[in-house]
C-alpha cells in the first residue's frame, strides 16, 4: 500500500494513516418565537426573561442556528429592538394598530374614555417565516402557546420538521394537547432563564 492510499511500508510492517475523528454533523434548527405570547406567559408566573440567556439556552439545548423573534413594532422601543439584536435574535417587526376602545366611565355623568390599545398580530408573519425557511433548517422551534398556530405545527410535525414546542406555561392552548409528545412548559427552567437585576442584588448583599 503506498502512502498516497494512506499508508505505507517500513522494515516489512504494513502501517496505515490514522484517518481524523468523524466530526458529527452539527445540529441547525431554528426557533421562532411569538414575543408577546412568551413574554406576558412568563410574567402571569411572576418572573421577567432574561433574553441573552434565553437565546444561549436555545443554542445549547436545541441546538438553535438562528432564532427569529416576531415583534409588534413601536417607535419608542427602538433600543428594545436593538437589545434583542445584541442578544443574537433576529428581530422581524410587524406594524402596530391603535383600535379605538370606548370605555364606560367609572363616575356617573363623565363622558366616556376612547383608549386606543395597540395591536399588532405576529402570527401570520411566523407562520409564512417558518414556511419560507423550511428547506434552510433541520427542524423548528416554535415559542408559544397559541393555538393559532396548531396548523403550522401540525404540518411541522407530518413533515418531520418539528422538534419542540415551547410554551410559556402550562396554560397552552387546549387545541395543541394533541402535540403534547412535543411540548415543553419554559416555566419548569425559570431558575436557568430568569431576569435578576444585579443592581438590586448587590445592594441586598
Amino acid at each position: 500500500m503506498s502512502e498516497q492510499n494512506g499508508g505505507g511500508q517500513q522494515n516489512g510492517k504494513r502501517w496505515y494513516k490514522r484517518r481524523p475523528p468523524i466530526q458529527p454533523k452539527k445540529p441547525n434548527n431554528y426557533a421562532f418565537i411569538d414575543s408577546q405570547n412568551l413574554n406576558l406567559g412568563v410574567q402571569k408566573n411572576g418572573w421577567k426573561m432574561d433574553w441573552h440567556k434565553f437565546r444561549i439556552w436555545l443554542a445549547e439545548n436545541y441546538g438553535v442556528s438562528k432564532a427569529f423573534m416576531f415583534i409588534g413594532y413601536m417607535p419608542d422601543n427602538e433600543s428594545l429592538y436593538q437589545q434583542m439584536y445584541d442578544h443574537g435574535f433576529l428581530v422581524v417587526l410587524k406594524p402596530t394598530l391603535e383600535i379605538k376602545n370606548v370605555t364606560q366611565p367609572d363616575v356617573p355623568g363623565e363622558k366616556p374614555e376612547e383608549r386606543p390599545p395597540v395591536k399588532g398580530n405576529i402570527d401570520a408573519d411566523l407562520v409564512l417565516h417558518a414556511m419560507k425557511e423550511l428547506k434552510n433548517y433541520d427542524k423548528a422551534v416554535i415559542v408559544s402557546g397559541d393555538g393559532d398556530f396548531f396548523g403550522l405545527i401540525e404540518y411541522l410535525a407530518e413533515q418531520k420538521k418539528l422538534l419542540k414546542m415551547l410554551a410559556p406555561n402550562r396554560r397552552y392552548s387546549s387545541l395543541l394537547q394533541g402535540f403534547d409528545p412535543y411540548i415543553e412548559d419554559i416555566d419548569q427552567h425559570r431558575s436557568e432563564l430568569a431576569y435578576r437585576d444585579r443592581r438590586y442584588t448587590n445592594r441586598k448583599k
